[in-house]
């Protein structure tokens, strides 16, 4: 520990320029060139300051054989020099309250950064280390230990301090430094700040892009820890919104000619419209006078909080910046007596703080005689201006040093010094025995470690200017935003108007901006679904349309939805609408057709058993077996009557019902042929001598042939109806915009078993009518059933291969178009000839014809 605690003390003296050992500690002599430039106030704690009053380093080759010339700047930040002042205001603020420290006085020791490393960490070391200033008697010289830092501006520069000071546990409290990287405790536990970390920021940034459609964006920043740690985090959250980066691009501090061509050619050839920049004020200068240089109109600029408010980007960049949209932190409205502190300039002052005289400068544009502001720019670069007249007034004048409408990054320089304070007022309330220490001790206020310092701080809950403030358990703050959007005054300047303020950013909404497109691939519609392109960004795609059955009522939808199984697609494949019903409805021009056909068969079929009945004692009726046509003709109205179960919306006890009485009444017709026809073979044989066969064919064996022909029907239908009955369903097998309402077979063998049979029938029926077509008889009516069987075979063989291959109601039709025409062939045939003899040729009709041979 104590070659540890020698090693890190010479550290310190290398980068403070003293010479002292480990244990002379009391007389160290300070080596180093003294640093005049600084603010000084003493009190009984001093809090020490960074501010980045300079910007933009020039760079310069080291040979390591020469001692490094001082750090050149060429830009002044009036803006950085308000945040200073805000620090003494609150400091003196705080001061002045009888109600709040009253025993403890605060005094403050601030020094610029510059923005660079080394010259912030040279600036830090002598605020912990407490260098003498110049500025005070020689008598009164004293070491003002500053054991908090209220610094630095940039994320890189305070991470590369808190690398430094760790060690000693000297708090940081940073006003602007938000990389999301600072939020580990693990490696920077002394951190806090009053700066939101860029994790709420950037999960806004990506709402606010997304909202637009801004889906291809390009990404670019300077080479730092700061814009590192921000675009990792973009590119991550953006993978949840559907943001893609057209490029990453990275560019160094000191932007020279050749790094600002590489980045505006990778600007130029890229297709992204819209550009976020993670930069601060000093380098978007540098990279605006390329774009304007080169003429490049049409860019949407996203900026960070880093620039989201500077309006002195404006002034050079004409309309570039107009639209321009960004985050700023949560402004103060006012804070009340700053402007007055701000503007009370004296001439004694302007002289006295090299601060205030290169302002002086720098604002009007002149030469004060005792200037003494050539420390950063390595000469006198103001001996050609001028010389200040003293008659300056800075009314006449803008300078952002002044604006306090805006005061954002402000108010966190105010805000923090209320931390330090109320962190103090804390310890100052402590009692022996109820402290937070070891054994329940209490730090001194006057005289206290870092460390303890830092305990009070963590645990700090205020407020300042009637807002709370408090920190999560990484020692940042509760996040606030305003959602800045640059438009143009009438007059020409810039406006930032607030759109609207947010906390811990929900969505972003409610815009009333017109906005470019900037997208890889254009949206696709709804009925579309985007299809990825391997090797690409998620943001380049193709359009596929929804396939068959599916549809997308979304832009840029990733898959398609299937329809339910009564629902399909509308031709733009957007909604689903109820599929077409099909089914052979009594309205359908062919239903009618069919309708009346089957009940004109039954009427003709009626009409035939009437002539029959009314001529039943003629011959020709008389001869014909009379019993077995009129069960005949019945069976076959039956027949007829049966096509129309056929017709209309297929149900479930419909298709119990008409597939057996199809089978049935069809059997009955058949048995009633076959039985007739065995009559008239039965008669002839029995006109043979010594034949007794007519004796067992009666009347009762006729009954009882037709019966039992039928009865074999009925035991194969019920056999089928309860194994597997049919049943009434809704098929899109075939058109899957159509919702075929039919009668499945349930059993395809129960139903080809019933044809089968018929057809079986049929066969027996037809052999039977051709051995008897030419047998001696005047009314033989043999050779009509042969003809009948005939015209039904032709049409039950072209049913089958017509059948099988028709789907929906044709099917049905088919099938009630071959009952019909099987009906009708057999009723016409038979009975056709007969009715012609009874109604048009009475004189054939008596016995003596039926006699002759």
């Amino acid at each position: 520990m104590a070659l540890l605690a020698a090693n890190v003390l010479a550290f310190i003296v290398l980068f403070s320029g003293s010479s002292c050992t480990a244990g002379e500690a009391d007389s160290c002599v300070f080596l180093g060139e003294k640093e005049e430039l600084s603010l000084y106030e003493d009190g009984d704690v001093v809090i020490g300051g960074l501010f980045p009053l300079h910007f933009s380093p020039v760079s310069s080759l080291l040979t390591y054989k020469t001692k490094p010339p001082p750090n050149s700047y060429n830009y002044f930040s009036s803006r950085a020099l308000r945040w200073m002042y805000t620090m003494t205001f609150a400091i003196k603020e705080i001061n002045k309250r009888s109600d709040f420290l009253s025993n403890i006085t605060l005094g403050f020791h601030i020094r610029d950064s510059c923005d660079d490393i080394p010259v912030s960490l040279r600036a830090t070391l002598q605020l912990v280390n407490g260098q003498p200033e110049s500025n005070l008697p020689t008598e009164t010289v004293d070491r003002r230990v500053s054991s908090v830092i209220i610094g630095d501006a940039g994320s890189g520069v305070s991470m590369a301090l808190l690398r430094s000071l760790g060690s000693f546990h000297i708090p940081l409290v940073s006003y602007f430094a938000s990389c999301s990287c600072l939020s580990s405790q693990r490696e920077f536990p002394t951190f806090m700040r009053t700066m939101p970390s860029d994790a709420f920021q950037i999960r806004a940034l990506v709402q606010l892009v997304r909202y637009f459609g801004w889906t291809w964006v390009g990404l670019i920043g300077v080479e730092s820890d700061y814009a590192t740690f921000a675009i990792q985090l973009f590119l991550q959250e953006s993978v949840h919104y559907g943001v893609c980066a057209a490029y990453t691009h990275f560019y160094p501090v000191d932007l020279n000619q050749q790094a600002l061509d590489e980045l505006l050619n990778v600007i130029q050839t890229k297709t992204s419209k819209v550009i976020i920049n993670f930069s601060g004020e000093s380098e978007m200068q540098g990279i605006l006078r390329e774009v304007q240089r080169r003429n490049m109109t049409g860019l949407q600029w996203i900026a960070s909080e880093a620039w989201a408010t500077a309006k002195s980007l404006w002034e050079k960049s004409g309309k570039l910046l107009l639209g321009t949209l960004g985050f700023a932190i949560q402004r103060a409205d006012v804070i009340p007596g700053l402007h007055q502190h701000l503007t009370s300039l004296d001439p004694l002052s302007i002289h006295k703080t090299a601060f205030l005289t290169e302002f002086w400068e720098e604002t009007f544009k002149c030469r004060l005689n005792d200037s003494i502001n050539t420390h950063y720019h390595g000469e006198d670069t103001n001996h050609d201006r001028k010389t200040c007249k003293g008659t300056e007034k800075l009314d006449d004048v803008y300078s952002p040093y002044f604006d306090v409408t805006q005061l954002r990054v402000s108010y966190n320089v105010y805000k923090a010094v209320y931390l330090v304070a109320h962190a103090l007022q804390d310890m100052s309330n402590c009692k022996d025995g109820e402290g937070p220490f070891q054994n329940g001790s209490c730090a001194n206020p006057k005289n206290f470690r870092p460390w303890e310092l830092l305990h009070y701080m963590k645990h700090a809950n205020f407020s300042v200017l009637g807002k709370e403030v408090n920190f999560d358990l990484n020692g940042d703050p509760i996040a606030y935003y305003d959602l800045m959007n640059w438009q143009q005054m009438p007059d020409g300047s810039l406006i930032t108007k607030n759109n609207k303020s947010f906390r811990v950013i929900p969505e972003v909404q409610n815009f009333a901006l017109q906005a470019l497109q900037s997208v890889c691939s254009e949206s696709c519609p709804p009925g579309f679904r985007v299809a990825r392109r391997k090797g690409e960004p998620i943001c380049c795609y193709d359009c596929i349309p929804c396939a068959e059955g599916e549809i997308s009522n979304a832009t840029d939808s990733l898959e398609c939805s299937p329809c339910s199984e009564d629902t399909w697609p509308d031709a733009a494949r957007e909604a689903c609408i109820p599929k077409t019903v099909e089914y052979l409805s009594y309205y359908d021009v062919l239903g009618i057709l069919l309708c009346a056909t089957s009940v004109f068969g039954a009427c003709v079929s009626l009409f035939v058993v009437a002539v029959f009945f009314k001529y039943k004692d003629t011959p020709i009726v008389r001869a014909n077996n009379m019993e077995l046509s009129f069960l005949l003709l019945v069976f076959l109205a039956i027949c007829f009557l049966v096509g129309l179960l056929f017709i209309g919306e297929p149900s479930d006890w419909l298709c119990l019902i008409k597939f057996p009485a199809f089978g049935i009444s069809f059997a009955l017709c058949i048995s009633c042929l076959l039985a007739k026809t065995s009559v008239v073979l039965m008669a002839f044989r029995a006109r043979l001598p010594g034949s007794n066969v007519m004796k067992w064919f009666g009347p009762k064996q006729q009954r009882a042939s037709v019966l039992l022909g039928t009865a074999i029907q009925v035991l194969v239908c019920l056999s089928w109806l309860l194994t597997a009955p049919p049943h009434a369903n809704n098929n899109t097998n075939y058109h899957s915009s159509t919702i075929i309402i039919e009668c499945v077979t349930g059993s395809e063998i129960g139903f080809w078993c019933v044809l089968g049979y018929i057809g079986f029938l049929a066969c027996m029926c037809l052999a039977m009518a051709f051995l008897a077509r030419k047998l001696p008889d005047n009314f033989n009516e043999a050779k009509f059933i042969t003809f009948s069987m005939l015209i039904f075979f032709a049409v039950w063989i072209t049913f089958i291969p017509v059948y099988m291959s028709t789907v929906g109601k044709y099917t049905v039709a088919v099938h009630v178009f071959a009952i019909l025409a099987s009906s009708l062939g057999l009723l016409l045939c038979i009975f056709a000839p007969k009715c012609y003899i009874i109604l048009l040729r009475p004189d054939k009709n008596c016995k003596k014809k039926s006699m002759q041979k």
